[in-house]
């Protein structure tokens, strides 16, 4: 199917997702994982799929959104406890305290690393639990489904990052690799004052200028403001939007695919650890093996200097597929548009790719921001009036290329 009277008009539907986009930050609560406002976007993103002549469904599941990030108050909780148990024990002597120090740090740094460097939900159970909520929709194609493919956003908002905000992407993470230089330094303190059999001479002169990143390790509990919510407008609703705008093309142009089925599936919660499409993946498994299936996640759609394919994701753990991923970078050469292959490095989050693939879907991540994060990135700067219909619109024209594609495999 040539779709090529579409790519044509990739400007003209930047301009409806900026407008779609628009109104779901104007009319409706905030986004926030597990939020009113959160089902609000997905039941209207719904009835939008259904008017293009979609079967949709809003389906909901349970989580513990604030656990994501709860391990802040747990991790650096115990090492600040870990930093004065050393101190104490100069005073009352032996190993006991430093080995009790040392435990408390690991167990910190175990929790961090589950939590957020591989997204598990290791403290989940010790936050209140609450209601997300997805949406899965398709387009049926006239004759036998031979193909699906599937293209994904979510439309949950993040809280703000009070430090990426004031001092943006450079500021942020380094004030948490300081922290976790700090974390490390006084394990490494511990872990001496155990062999030596104490806590005292040039330990504790080691200890005393270590205290450098106490301001650093307590400024973490402010990393996340849950006070403030962000629109969210390219994070992620333009992801929600590239899908839909592709289906409002193809009722435009009143073409309907033979084989090929449509799939737009929209994932909440993704701010709380991918806890939509990890849900998403768990009620819906085994229902695509029928077909070959491609899942495109796409999020933050915004510079086209920086779009890119994402052949790792979840801070690098996670390989995304490649011939999916390849399919992306041959659509954009083919039309001429920057798209470079990349991935989401360690400290740079996931996208909701990183759940399909750990399901066993064939998917990879698509993002068009700078991993070097910028100071509207999860801060109240990510609004409907700051979008980029450049980087909105390039983003479509692939996408739109590679559905051609994909549709013609579909009838070989």
């Amino acid at each position: 199917m040539d779709l090529s009277r579409i790519i044509e008009k990739k400007s003209g539907y930047a301009n409806y997702m900026i407008k779609e986009i628009s109104y779901i930050c104007r009319h409706f609560e905030k986004r926030e994982p597990g939020s009113k406002g959160e089902e609000q976007a997905c039941n209207y993103m719904a009835d939008v799929l259904k008017k293009l002549g979609c079967e949709a469904e809003v389906e909901s599941f349970k989580e513990n959104p604030r656990s994501f990030f709860g391990w802040i108050f747990i991790t650096i909780t115990c090492v600040l406890l870990a930093i004065i148990g050393l101190f104490v024990s100069t005073k009352v002597g032996g190993i006991i305290i430093p080995i009790i120090s040392a435990a408390l740090i690991v167990f910190g740094l175990i929790v961090v690393f589950l939590q957020f460097g591989l997204y598990i939900k290791a403290v989940d159970f010790l936050f209140r639990e609450k209601t997300g909520h997805n949406v899965t929709a398709y387009k049926k194609p006239t004759g036998e489904i031979k193909r699906r493919i599937i293209f994904n956003g979510h439309p949950d908002a993040a809280w703000e990052w009070p430090v990426n905000y004031a001092l943006g992407g450079v500021g942020f993470e380094s004030h948490a690799i300081i922290s976790a230089v700090g974390a490390v330094y006084y394990l490494v303190l511990a872990i001496l004052a155990i062999i030596k059999g104490g806590f005292e001479g040039v330990l504790l002169k080691c200890g005393l200028w270590g205290l450098i990143f106490v301001p650093f390790l307590a400024g973490l509990y402010f990393m996340v403001n849950y006070r403030r919510i962000v629109d969210g407008a390219n994070d992620n609703l333009s992801g929600c939007y590239m899908g839909i705008a592709i289906l409002k093309a193809l009722a435009d142009e009143d073409i309907q695919l033979e084989n090929t089925e449509i799939g737009v599936v929209l994932t909440g919660s993704e701010e709380a650890g991918l806890r939509g499409s990890k849900a998403w993946c768990e009620a819906h498994k085994g229902e695509y093996d029928d077909v070959p299936t491609f899942i495109y996640s796409y999020d933050t759609i915004y510079d086209p200097k920086y779009l890119m394919t994402n052949y790792r994701d979840l801070n690098g753990t996670v390989k995304a597929d490649k011939d999916v991923s390849d399919l992306f970078m041959e659509c954009a050469e083919e039309l001429g548009i920057k798209c470079s292959k990349g991935m989401v490095p360690p400290l740079g989050g996931a996208t909701d790719s990183a759940a399909f693939a750990q399901a066993g879907f064939r998917a990879t991540g698509i993002t068009g921001l700078n991993h070097k994060l910028e100071s509207y990135y999860h801060t109240r700067k990510d609004t409907y009036t700051n979008m980029n219909a450049n980087g909105l619109a390039d983003c479509f024209a692939v996408s739109v290329k590679v559905l051609e594609k994909f549709d013609e495999g579909a009838k070989q």
